[in-house]
């Protein structure tokens, strides 16, 4: 009797070390399956960074056909066409100085297959319209700055004003009677004159334009005494036309204009504005596809058409990395915020 039960007891031991081990070996079977499924995952990512695009890019454009903004993104879809074998697809989407087209992005799927060219105002539309339906840098995944270009302050070929030192000194000497034309609320042209008074000190009023061709038309009629223009708009004006340049807005000089000098170098220190664009995708992206969407994009700014494109414009590219680009949006928006604020510049 003692035998059997001792044996009995021998077998439920053996059992329950027999059931221990099969419980680990299930542990280590479910541990071995998510392992297997991980390393799946990770290289059906690869394999789709390998084989990206597979299918037509679409480019979201925030503003109309023909602009800057389209033609550059046709141009570097252009020089893309020929890493892709196939051509991305331009798709503008004007309305509210770009967030149309940005939320239109957020909506989409985070697989590179719709990307979106933004401009500087993209990280400060939070601070000009009342409200925006999305975050403005965690609904988003920065890929790369594509290219900048300065403003110009431009006067009247025969204005008094030779220099730009001599314009902010009658600023001062007579505040607010001095005017600047700018092409309307809350654009470039406005920042870049609210920034330079900022820093100044000088009082001039800014008068809105519906365009920068309308208020250069006004320096030249002698409406206005001066205008701020992104490089692209005045620069057939500039070359032997009817207006001049008193400085540029960026904080090297331009190549497309060489003897002008910066706001800076004419007394306002620290003094850096910059009309760029870069492209966006929605928030989640793969790291491989953002990876492989900076190299490509880097190498279509060395396209020849594209770098002509750019020349035309006074435009230089840049081709940062994404983590410089997130992190320069991001220096951009607490630059510009004190100023708006100051300058109580809202969207009308």
């Amino acid at each position: 009797m003692g035998g059997v039960q001792a044996g009995r007891k021998t077998d439920g031991k053996h059992a329950n070390a027999l059931k221990e081990c099969w419980e680990m070996l299930g542990l280590n079977k479910t541990i071995g399956g998510l392992v297997l499924s991980a390393g799946l995952l990770l290289g059906g990512v690869a394999q789709a960074a390998d084989n990206y695009p597979s299918k037509p890019v679409h480019i979201l454009v925030p503003y109309a056909a023909g602009g800057a903004v389209d033609v550059l993104a046709r141009t570097l879809g252009q020089a893309l066409a020929k890493t892709w074998g196939q051509q991305p697809v331009v798709d503008n989407r004007p309305g509210a100085g770009g967030i149309v087209a940005s939320q239109a992005l957020t909506q989409a799927a985070p697989d590179g297959y719709t990307l979106i060219l933004v401009a500087s105002g993209h990280p400060l539309n939070q601070f000009i319209y009342p409200s925006v339906p999305y975050d403005t840098f965690k609904d988003f995944t920065a890929i790369t700055e594509v290219a900048s270009s300065p403003l110009a302050i431009v006067v009247a070929k025969d204005s008094p004003y030779k220099a730009l030192g001599d314009l902010l000194v009658a600023a001062k000497k007579e505040p607010d009677k001095l005017s600047y034309g700018m092409s309307g609320n809350g654009t470039s042209a406005h920042l870049a004159g609210e920034l330079l008074k900022h820093m100044s000190g000088a009082r001039i009023v800014a008068i809105p334009y519906k365009g920068g061709a309308p208020a250069l038309t006004a320096v030249i009629s002698g409406e206005i005494p001066l205008s701020i223009n992104p490089l692209a708009e005045a620069i057939g004006q500039l070359e032997g036309g009817p207006v001049r340049a008193l400085a540029v807005t960026s904080a090297e000089r331009s190549k497309a204009l060489p003897n002008v000098p910066t706001v800076a170098e004419s007394g306002v220190h620290g003094y850096d504005v910059s009309v760029w664009w870069g492209v966006l995708g929605p928030a989640k992206m793969p790291p491989e596809i953002v990876a492989k969407l900076e190299t490509d994009l880097k190498a279509a700014l060395q396209d020849a058409n594209v770098l002509s494109t750019l020349g035309k414009i006074g435009a230089t590219p840049v081709g940062s990395s994404a983590k410089d680009f997130d992190a320069y949006m991001h220096a951009e928006a607490t630059k510009w915020e004190p100023v708006l604020k100051a300058a109580n510049i809202r969207a009308q």
